[in-house]
């Protein structure tokens, strides 16, 4: 993984979590992405991408981690009703 190093302290207790050292790095990274993202200064696209997932599998991430995810923006929303146009119906039904 390329990237900067910084250290970190991870308290004695939360260990006991049994965080290996891969799972904090992932934890930090979402963490970084879901503020980003939830401050406004991503899209969903780019937080995606950031953690090296597909849109649909970021907003499910949101979702089983409790943050909102209906904030488009307004390119985001343009993006949303165009993929709908291109949606064919299920005549199974």
């Amino acid at each position: 993984m390329n990237g900067k190093i910084f250290e970190i302290h991870i308290l004695p207790d939360l260990l006991k979590f049994g965080f290996t050292q891969n799972k904090i790095q992932q934890n930090i990274n979402e963490w970084l992405v879901f503020s980003l993202f939830t401050d406004g200064k991503i899209s969903s696209g780019k937080a995606a991408k950031l953690l090296d997932l597909t849109r649909i599998e970021f907003l499910d991430l949101l979702r089983q981690r409790g943050i909102a995810y209906i904030d488009y923006s307004p390119e985001e929303l343009k993006e949303e009703f165009e993929a709908v146009k291109t949606l064919k119906p299920d005549k199974s039904k």
